[in-house]
């Protein structure tokens, strides 16, 4: 059963037991209010003329009646007060009864105590009110009055007023009862999108967002559910982006590593098959050293890259820029001579909060790339100003349909001058990945022909 249809019964349920519950106690205050006014004016009209017919009989005693006109006498006295409604009882006998009912037990001592005794009798669909009291007449006689009254009516109404509830409770449940459904139905109807939302994300559709705008807690709720449907799809986003761009660097490293195996595979057969000349031996073996080291370089790269991708927590600690400039110039002093080629470094920054080594390892790249676009006696600069950390070379430059595609893993602007100065394709791939984990952006600018400039930008 759904919630809202299990919601609707138990609050209808609730609703018609109060409901009862209540109309049963109003009913039951009524009929006893009713009663206790019905027996309170019977017993006041049975003491005043209890008290009237006592003076009328002590004075017909008085008077010495006897025998029938004494008996003639008690019942004009009864009739002149109570037409109908009294019986008289004389010593434990009815000598007078004006009601169409036989009282069965005039020898009750009930009816003739000092205070009034009334009780209520149920004679098939008719209620007696009867009610006794003994009559204060002097002398040895004792009489006994005793008002009997039709109460049926009272029952009646009350019967009326039960009927009349329960056709009122029953016709108020029905229409609570659809009123109810109806409105359970429209509240439960964003719980319903939410529903469905969780179903089409669980499915596939991450796009997919609730479409509730209650100001109740269940749209509260559903803001909730959106955020983190909105946090799924952005992290199952970069999942996909990261296992996409592992499969192309996969693929890529598989295409790139064809080239220096093939040599390898090449030169060692020849070695073993083919007896060369020492010179051509040594030869062979250049290349195939050449080729290997290109290979752990190539590993090396792929491995800090991949390292990048699968753990994005980085070390970050205040570093002056300034030490760290002078680090990498000392660093890449033996390549700069090598090439013949001067670099200038000015710093104007103060410290950062950076991972030292993952930062080297960026300039260094951007410097080496350098190094290897320029030619001998030309000169690369490195710059800190304010928030931008700029590396500027005097090389051969980037065409401008290229530089978008430089920082791709594996890409290479000219693979043949590469691969001569040992490149492999995944330097600037690194560079961005390290800037981006600083939260900085890595922009190039170049000019074919006149050098580039890579600038970090904080």
């Amino acid at each position: 059963m759904k919630l809202w249809k299990k919601l609707s019964m138990v609050t209808v349920t609730i609703l018609s037991a109060a409901t009862l519950a209540s109309g049963a106690a109003v009913i039951y205050r009524s009929m006893e209010y009713n009663q206790r006014k019905t027996i309170e004016s019977s017993e006041r009209q049975l003491k005043s003329i209890a008290y009237a017919i006592g003076k009328d009989l002590e004075s017909g005693l008085l008077q010495g009646y006897s025998g029938v006109t004494r008996n003639s006498y008690i019942n004009f006295v009864i009739k002149k007060y109570g037409a109908s409604e009294y019986i008289l009882i004389e010593d434990d006998q009815v000598v007078c009864n004006l009601t169409p009912f036989e009282l069965t037990n005039p020898e009750d001592e009930r009816w003739g105590g000092a205070e009034i005794c009334s009780i209520i009798q149920s004679r098939g669909e008719q209620y007696i009110l009867i009610s006794g009291k003994k009559v204060p007449v002097v002398g040895k006689v004792e009489y006994k009055l005793v008002l009997v009254q039709d109460i049926s009516e009272l029952y009646g109404d009350i019967r009326k007023q039960v009927y009349f509830s329960l056709t009122f409770i029953l016709g108020a449940s029905v229409i609570s009862v659809v009123l109810i459904f109806l409105l359970t139905k429209r509240i439960m109807r964003p719980l319903r999108e939410l529903q469905k939302a969780a179903k089409e994300i669980s499915e596939g559709n991450l796009t997919r967002r609730a479409n509730v705008r209650t100001k109740d807690e269940i749209g509260a709720m559903a803001e909730a559910f959106n955020s983190m449907a909105g946090r799924i799809e952005a992290q199952v986003t970069e999942l996909s982006q990261v296992s996409e761009r592992r499969r192309q660097m996969l693929g890529s490293l598989t295409h790139e590593l064809k080239t220096p195996m093939t040599s390898i595979i090449g030169y060692s057969d020849t070695l073993r098959n083919v007896n060369l000349k020492k010179e051509q031996q040594e030869r062979a073996l250049w290349h195939i050293y050449k080729e290997c080291r290109r290979l752990e370089r190539l590993s090396s790269k792929l491995m800090s890259l991949m390292g990048l991708y699968d753990n994005d927590s980085i070390c970050m600690e205040e570093v002056s820029m300034k030490e760290l400039f002078e680090q990498v110039v000392s660093l890449e002093e033996y390549n700069l001579k090598q090439k013949g080629i001067r670099l200038e470094s000015f710093c104007t920054m103060g410290s950062r909060q950076i991972d030292r080594d993952l930062f080297e390892s960026l300039l260094v790249n951007l410097i080496d790339n350098g190094i290897k676009a320029s030619s001998e006696g030309t000169v690369i600069f490195l710059t800190g100003q304010d928030n931008r950390i700029t590396v500027r070379d005097q090389g051969c430059g980037i065409p401008a349909d290229e530089i978008k595609r430089v920082t791709e893993a594996f890409y290479m602007v000219d693979k043949a001058r590469s691969r001569k100065a040992g490149g492999c394709g995944l330097g600037l791939a690194l560079c961005s990945m390290i800037a981006e984990l600083h939260e900085a952006k890595l922009v190039i600018e170049s000019e074919v022909g006149k050098g580039t400039n890579v600038s970090i930008i904080f």
